[in-house]
């Protein structure tokens, strides 16, 4: 079958990208270099396509309850313009997705879902909504979204492209209408820097591209670069650290996960409050490891020579040059063992450690 493309797929070409498929796409990876691009969004600003994310709305009476009945935060009473993440879970508590919930109005609600799941995540949602008095639009096709990333971020999107990004808090959004264009701005992203990711008509995302780029103040960056950025800080990517296997509790993310009385019981709740109360077998940790050997998905984690894991995502990381992965292992296996990681015919090894090795530079 032939992969898709974003409204972007010509811009990406005409500068040399080196492209490749993702989640059913033709993405660039790169346009200059892997480490260039992770600079520039770490010490100025850089610009992503994303148009490949899918989204959806869900608007009506309902939108609230059926939100929380398939998403593992709480978004009871939320603010208008504010941004949640979390996870749709499966009964047993396995990871469906994990997603963004913009509260967008006062029964409407914007979620944004990874790009390699749209089709299951439209399906997931649609086969839950019966009893609820609401509308779902599937909005994928007709939106193009630009990240814009980076310490420089905030001047960038107010000066270049006119946005009123200086009102938005962290994880906060609003519509905005730039000549008859609706679009979706929020102070969000997967850097682990500041930064705002704007949806828009096609016609406006060509058009806020070309002048980030004229501006020479914004590099275009790939999807290279935003996943050793987004590991960097601790940030999951699905498919290696959530997966239909794999909870949001043994990932480590049950902060976004509200399993109390308060929030409404949701699908994979029950499932969720046993593993928080009696443990998991497997849990995701983080291994730095000696020398310059870098692990990559799916090789072996041992302990004492006896296989305890694999490794989801590993780099050598670009901001501290240091090699680490991220791991599914026993639970058995605590803060500061050392282990070993087979890479190829050899092990090399390593110690555990939490799974960010970067700060994360967020404008709160």
């Amino acid at each position: 079958m032939e992969n898709k493309r974003t409204c972007l797929y010509d811009k990406h070409i005409a500068l040399g990208a080196l492209m490749s498929p993702f989640a059913g796409f033709d993405m660039p990876i790169q346009y200059s270099s892997i480490t260039e691009e992770h600079n520039a969004v770490r010490e100025h600003c850089g610009v992503f396509d994303v148009s490949h994310m899918g989204e959806s709305y869900v608007e009506g009476p309902d939108a609230e309850r059926f939100v929380n009945n398939i998403f593992t935060n709480d978004v009871t009473n939320a603010p208008l313009g504010q941004v949640y993440y979390g996870m749709m879970c499966h009964p047993n508590g396995g990871t469906v997705d994990d997603l963004l919930v913009y509260k967008m109005g006062e029964e409407k609600f914007f979620l944004v879902y990874n790009a390699g799941n749209i089709d299951k995540d439209v399906a997931w949602i649609d086969a839950h909504k019966e009893g609820f008095d609401i509308k779902i639009e599937h909005a994928s096709s007709r939106y193009g979204q630009l990240a814009v990333q980076g310490p420089e971020a905030e001047a960038v999107v107010d000066e270049v492209l006119g946005l009123p990004c200086k009102e938005l808090k962290f994880y906060t959004a609003m519509f905005v209408n730039v000549d008859g264009a609706e679009l979706v701005l929020s102070r969000t992203g997967y850097t682990g820097e500041d930064g705002f990711e704007i949806y828009g008509p096609h016609a406006y995302i060509l058009a806020a591209w070309d002048k980030l780029l004229a501006s020479g103040k914004c590099k275009p960056c790939g999807l290279g670069c935003r996943d050793t950025l987004r590991f960097e800080v601790g940030l999951p990517l699905y498919g290696d650290e959530l997966t239909d296997e794999i909870s949001p509790v043994m990932a480590g993310l049950s902060m976004f996960c509200k399993l109390g009385e308060d929030k409404p019981d949701f699908i994979g709740k029950t499932a969720l409050v046993d593993q928080k109360a009696n443990g998991v077998a497997k849990r995701l940790r983080g291994i730095e490891l000696e020398g310059n050997a870098i692990p990559r998905h799916g090789y072996k984690v041992l302990k004492d020579g006896v296989e305890v894991g694999e490794i989801t995502t590993g780099y050598r990381l670009l901001s501290v040059d240091k090699s680490c992965a991220v791991a599914l292992v026993d639970d058995a296996v605590k803060m500061g063992d050392t282990v070993e990681v087979q890479i190829r015919k050899k092990t090399f090894p390593g110690t555990v450690v939490k799974k960010k090795f970067y700060d994360k530079h967020y404008k709160k």
